[in-house]
């Protein structure tokens, strides 16, 4: 199965971490410069709620922004995820003043949100630029439990 004629939002989220896994870079950086980066990127930042894990967070409250680079159009798109009071929510509107911003290629979001990826090991390699709060830049990964693929 390749990632290019697959069904993303029929794909719980291991099955989706493994094709992730067996994608070359080229070939997932292609996909998410093209017609099917929305449906993917709408996918996994949805499937973010339900991986999120309250009792680890705990009483944090911080808004997030996700800066998803490689647009074919040479931008961005921009998430905005709120955590308060044990709940995270997600939104495409960004209003709120974030404590932490993340900017990253689309190709590098996959790899993450998907457990193929370590943030540290991104923001080592200047794949994964942050800026705002360095004690939540710390604890931000751990709220998410990430697929084991």
């Amino acid at each position: 199965m390749s990632i290019h004629d697959s069904r993303v939002e029929a794909m719980d989220p291991v099955e989706f971490a493994r094709l992730v896994k067996h994608t070359p870079d080229d070939e997932l950086r292609q996909v998410m410069r093209g017609e099917r980066r929305a449906e993917i990127l709408d996918h996994l930042i949805g499937g973010m709620l339900s991986a999120f894990r309250p009792e680890v967070a705990g009483r944090t409250r911080a808004v997030v922004h996700w800066r998803i680079g490689d647009r074919p159009d040479g931008g961005v798109d921009t998430y905005q995820m709120v955590i308060a009071d044990g709940v995270c929510t997600l939104s495409s509107r960004v209003d709120g003043q974030p404590q932490l911003t993340l900017n990253l290629a689309a190709a590098d979001f996959v790899h993450l949100v998907t457990g193929n990826a370590h943030a540290v090991m991104l923001v080592m390699k200047g794949r994964l630029k942050t800026r705002g709060d360095l004690g939540l830049t710390a604890r931000f990964p751990t709220f998410f439990a990430a697929p084991r693929p």
